[in-house]
């Protein structure tokens, strides 16, 4: 099989790459092409996984391209995890709603907005061009805002493109830790959009362990989640929050943090991987070692400034494995390619699932995996104070991929005005304002 990466160059690429390397049964991926727009970037990466590679005798074959087309033609699966702007855009993007006290982050409030009028025309085009040259290829997207992104794409490509998130993921397998479970066996209930979900329940053997886990103070506190949010929230919710909930249900706390911080994160990720691959373009670097030095300090900062805001210090080094989506998007393709049933945490249309939402509403849910592809499993409804937050955030990916699909600098404002995290329609216009002077990707919008 044929595996297409977009967005090729990137910095998580060989642990998409070492996840294949693992993988030896019969339908396996045996090729993999690397598509950037950044022929430096790509060269990197290519070394990083001629490294992984070193030793393995069926290591999938590598190749790189700069164009589309031909990156895309044969391909069985396309990996999307392109960034539109590069992250120069998402420090700016930070930067920008921080000058005007609102939050910054790339897929929250202001700047998931102004990332997703700038991907979404890209995504589109991407999507045309899979359904003209690879009809029968299914999508895999990453590309942040993931559910906004996989939406914009369904339009286009139905139900062969699928969004992943390793948050959900992560989320779950710290949950079943505490709860002495093993992460493979329990059934995670998990509910809502993408980086705005609520994990609500987690059985194992049948019997629903989250009350055990809520009751217990110690326990309840010992892990990411429960140090980021506090116990006693918890508990009044009755569920664990996705992480990036800490972005709504304490604003102030992190937009104050990062004001504060002597760098955004999108600056600090800008500063480090300009390092790497500067770094990687000397000939004589240990490409590998390199990656994996500047992986281990990524993910140790992660989400740092929230974790200022809630004064919990530093993660600790169970809390620093992710969700791992590499591991996501190989499960996927493993169920879709060789018909291997399973059930994953996606993002995928809603249907009949989430009453409050259309059929065509990108939710992130359990789903069963099989060779016909991604269905939702039926979900209890969600409570009031979720139901308000998913129809909000929900209403204002639907005016962005209006004011993509038709250029209106209106509707772009409307989108900003709308969102919770804004709240002011002139802090929108000035927004506006701002993104479109900063950003080219942006010109499309017409005054």
């Amino acid at each position: 099989m044929k595996l297409t990466i977009l967005g090729g160059g990137g910095f998580r690429v060989p642990l998409v790459y070492g996840a294949l390397l693992g993988d030896h049964a019969e339908g396996r991926v045996t090729r993999v092409t690397l598509h950037d727009l950044d022929a430096g970037r790509l060269s990197a990466v290519a070394r990083v996984l001629a490294d992984q590679a070193e030793g393995v005798p069926d290591a999938p074959e590598v190749t790189a391209t700069t164009d589309l087309d031909e990156a895309l033609r044969g391909a069985d699966f396309v990996f999307s995890a392109i960034r539109v702007g590069g992250l120069e855009g998402r420090a700016a993007d930070e930067r920008i709603a921080l000058a005007e006290g609102v939050l910054g982050q790339e897929t929250v409030g202001a700047g998931g907005i102004a990332y997703g009028l700038r991907t979404v025309p890209v995504a589109t085009h991407i999507a045309r061009r899979v359904a003209a040259l690879a009809p029968d290829a299914w999508v895999i997207n990453f590309t942040n805002p993931a559910g906004l992104v996989t939406e914009a794409m369904s339009r286009v490509l139905g139900d062969r493109v699928v969004g992943i998130c390793d948050s959900p993921v992560g989320l779950g397998r710290r949950v079943a830790r505490i709860l002495g479970a093993d992460p493979d066996e329990a059934w995670i209930d998990y509910v809502g959009l993408n980086h705005l979900g609520w994990l609500r329940g987690l059985r194992i053997g049948g019997r629903d362990e989250l009350p055990r886990l809520l009751a217990d103070e110690e326990a309840l506190g010992s892990f990411e989640e429960g140090r980021l949010f506090g116990p006693e929230w918890l508990r009044s919710l009755g569920a664990i929050p996705n992480e990036y909930l800490h972005y709504y249900y304490f604003n102030r706390e992190a937009v104050h943090a990062y004001r504060t911080a002597g760098r955004t994160r999108g600056a600090y990720l800008r500063d480090q991987q300009g390092a790497f691959y500067e770094e990687m373009g000397k000939p004589d670097t240990p490409a590998l070692a390199a990656w994996r030095r500047t992986l281990a300090d990524r993910e140790a900062t992660y989400m740092a400034a929230n974790r200022e805001a809630a004064g919990v210090g530093e993660r600790d080094e169970e809390d620093l494995e992710s969700g791992g989506y590499e591991k996501v998007a190989l499960a996927l393709m493993r169920a879709v390619a060789r018909d291997e049933r399973t059930t994953l945490i996606l993002d995928v249309r809603n249907g009949t699932t989430l009453s409050v939402l259309d059929a065509d509403a990108v939710i992130e849910v359990p789903c069963l995996v099989d060779a016909n592809g991604a269905r939702p499993v039926a979900v209890a409804p969600l409570p009031y104070h979720a139901v308000g937050l998913v129809t909000a955030v929900k209403a204002v990916e639907r005016e962005v991929l209006a004011a993509a699909e038709s250029g209106s600098r209106e509707t772009a404002v409307k989108a900003f005005a709308l969102h919770p995290l804004v709240d002011s329609v002139a802090v929108a216009r000035r927004l506006v304002e701002a993104y479109t002077a900063e950003h080219p990707g942006l010109a499309y919008l017409r005054r």
